[in-house]
């Protein structure tokens, strides 16, 4: 019997963030797998849920094929996009490198979500309207060499940036260093945003500039927005908002910089 596996992304918060092809998929599912404060948001009476840490992704996608396998209609379950720094990628991973034909006969499905940086992007403004970059600054799966190496060129290259993973208890250190790089390149007062948690309770949206962005602010569930040279501010209303236009100078200076 051929089962079925769907990769599929809660978005960043609760039921109004999950878009109604996933919810579907969700309630027609039999197994729920995935990091278990992201099954949490979606899980019914109905589902089997297999919880892991979040640090388990090939494991987790492993487990999750078999089942399929089994016959299963599985959901791996990812908050955001699935395809964004989470499952899908794993997937993938296992199944490009299988070394038998156990998973051949499971019906693959990969489906998007409303990524954290869309979240962010769109409370702010409009900080992505013209070209930009998305990274991690976790350097568990890559050297922090090549970090810093992707950050002094995207800013070299005058892209707005989002950053996921920005700060942990375990590499507190590292914002702060990339904030320092960033300086050697782009204006002091390029605008930042650390976006931190946005669509929940705790939610929390805090504009500053690079020159003085603390790095305290922000901890993992926290989205970091970088403008760019013509990145700009305006207040509308009784707020801030933020936006990067969408035409551009026609010359770059010497250092990266924006010029008309």
């Amino acid at each position: 019997m051929s089962g079925r596996l769907s990769v599929v992304g809660t978005g960043p918060a609760g039921a109004a963030w999950l878009s109604s092809e996933t919810a579907e998929l969700i309630e027609q599912a039999t197994d729920l797998v995935g990091y278990g404060p992201y099954i949490q948001r979606v899980a019914g009476a109905g589902h089997v849920c297999h919880s892991s840490d979040n640090r388990e992704e090939l494991q987790r996608a492993a487990f999750a094929l078999d089942l399929a396998a089994q016959g299963k209609h599985v959901a791996v379950v990812s908050g955001g996009d699935p395809g964004i720094f989470a499952m899908a990628a794993a997937v993938c991973e296992c199944v490009a490198d299988a070394v038998d034909d156990r998973w051949s006969s499971v019906q693959l499905g990969i489906y998007p979500g409303i990524s954290a940086l869309q979240a962010a992007a769109a409370r702010v403004g409009a900080p992505l309207g013209h070209d930009f970059c998305v990274m991690s600054l976790s350097d568990v799966l890559k050297p922090w060499e090549l970090i810093c190496r992707r950050v002094a060129l995207a800013a070299e290259a005058d892209f707005a940036m989002a950053f996921y993973n920005p700060r942990s208890s375990h590499r507190p250190w590292q914002l702060g260093e990339v904030l320092a790089l960033l300086a050697q390149t782009l204006a002091p007062d390029t605008p930042v945003v650390f976006a931190r948690a946005v669509g929940r309770d705790d939610e929390r949206i805090h504009f500053t500039c690079l020159a003085e962005a603390d790095p305290e602010l922000v901890d993992m569930s926290t989205l970091v927005l970088i403008g760019n040279s013509r990145s700009r501010y305006f207040d509308h209303g009784d707020r801030r908002w933020m936006y990067s236009p969408r035409d551009y100078p026609q010359t770059l200076s010497g250092d990266g910089t924006a010029s008309v």
